[in-house]
């Protein structure tokens, strides 16, 4: 017998006991992420609206409408007390 036949039957006689085996002890579950595939190919990834730049004028009083809000907060906790 050629060795590539006997390497065709030993593999063959390999996915069935492998199949007979997966399905007595039921399907395997992985935890986390799956691992990477070579066969499959990426998808695109979807188009990311892009960022609002705020300039230096804007993120100060952004910063100081902030400070004003948590102070009233602060101030309205020592009136419940």
């Amino acid at each position: 017998m050629p060795t590539e036949q006997i390497l065709a039957l030993l593999i063959a006689e390999r996915d069935r006991l492998n199949k007979a085996i997966e399905s007595l002890q039921g399907p395997v579950r992985r935890r986390g992420r799956p691992p990477k595939n070579p066969m499959v190919v990426a998808s695109p990834m979807p188009e990311q609206k892009p960022r609002l730049k705020r300039t230096a004028a804007q993120r100060k009083s952004q910063s100081e409408r902030m400070k004003q809000y948590w102070a009233q907060r602060k101030k309205q906790a020592k009136a419940k007390r």
